[in-house]
């Protein structure tokens, strides 16, 4: 997958933000959902970091005790929209049977990325979903 750089004002960490929803963005009108969408990114920036070691728990701190905390709040106004989306997306090869939102919200530390197999194939299925809701918000 590629990515572009962009920086965050909150922590001046440089992050990634997935070009093709960035490309569907473009026609929101939808600001919180744009929002949650940028938090979404960022944590994306930190799962990936910290699993392929390019980012040490230890640096991805900072960063992670921002995000979370604020995705685990906002969450519930978008869970039953992106239920049925992610329903349909696959993790691992299989049909994704758990909340892969959910599941990568329930990290505690940044420590419970590392060697996480399991988070790093939900990924895919949570950006799936995200895409879709923001092609249907944006019609």
């Amino acid at each position: 997958m590629c990515h572009v750089s962009c920086e965050h004002l909150t922590t001046g960490h440089v992050t990634v933000m997935n070009p093709f929803s960035r490309f569907l963005r473009q026609w929101s009108r939808n600001v919180s959902l744009d929002e949650f969408v940028e938090y979404w990114d960022r944590l994306e920036s930190v799962v990936v970091g910290v699993y392929r070691q390019k980012m040490t728990a230890e640096a991805a701190r900072e960063e992670f005790e921002v995000v979370w905390p604020w995705l685990r709040v906002h969450y519930g106004a978008w869970e039953a929209s992106l239920r049925p989306l992610w329903r349909q997306t696959s993790a691992g090869g299989r049909p994704t049977q758990n909340d892969p939102f959910y599941l990568l919200l329930t990290c505690a530390k940044p420590e419970d990325i590392q060697g996480n197999w399991t988070a790093m194939q939900h990924l895919p299925a949570a950006r799936e979903a995200l895409n879709e809701l923001i092609l249907s918000q944006s019609q």
